[in-house]
């Protein structure tokens, strides 16, 4: 999984009043946990524009100088309601040996033979939990499309991976290719014509 550097520096006092006067400054504190105790940083907001506003997911190298980094993912995000702008984020350290569980966006390949034929693609699940090493984190999970015919479901059974695991039940649909109103309006003419009599046969 690609990987984003964000530079911070720790800090010491993590009150209401420290805690503004840093987003007074235009920076967003942060908490990394999992690792022995809790890590109290701060960073520029424009250190996070290429991890928040994203539908990417990737890992965080945390750069807090003097030899201290962190590997780590997002955790959690709080913004302000009306502003949107970014008021605290957690992160949670990460460790060779320990797998971790996160979001990461489903990609379609293929072309769909249910869409070719008039059929509409829908994407039901856009991101799906794996878990995984973290030098086993994919950029992304690939769903292959082509064989899916009008009206076929693709489960999450069929993107099994031995480098990560999904967690989601057997039965979680991915995406689906939906008969589209034409497909249907044409199939509806098609069986009346069928049931109709022929012209100039007698009854």
């Amino acid at each position: 999984m690609k990987s984003i550097t964000i530079k911070g520096s720790e800090r010491e006092s993590v009150g209401k009043v420290a805690t503004k006067a840093l987003r007074n400054a235009g920076l967003v504190p942060c908490v990394l946990y999992g690792g022995n105790q809790a890590v109290h940083f701060s960073a520029e907001v424009m250190a996070f524009k290429n991890l928040v506003y994203t539908p990417n997911a990737h890992t965080v190298v945390i750069d807090l100088g003097n030899g201290k980094s962190f590997n780590a993912i997002l955790q959690d995000i709080q913004v302000h309601p009306v502003s949107d702008k970014i008021l605290h984020i957690d992160f949670f350290q990460l460790f060779d040996d320990k797998e971790i569980t996160m979001e990461v966006p489903v990609q379609i390949v293929g072309t769909s033979k249910g869409v070719l034929a008039g059929g509409v693609l829908r994407l039901n699940t856009r991101k799906l939990k794996v878990k995984a090493l973290p030098a086993n984190l994919p950029d992304f999970v690939e769903a292959d499309i082509t064989p899916l015919e009008m009206g076929n479901k693709l489960y999450v059974t069929k993107l099994v991976s031995d480098k990560y695991k999904l967690m989601h039940p057997d039965n979680t649909v991915v995406c689906q290719v939906r008969i589209s109103r034409a497909a249907m309006k044409a199939a509806q003419e098609a069986a009346k014509a069928a049931k109709a009599p022929a012209k100039g046969k007698k009854k």
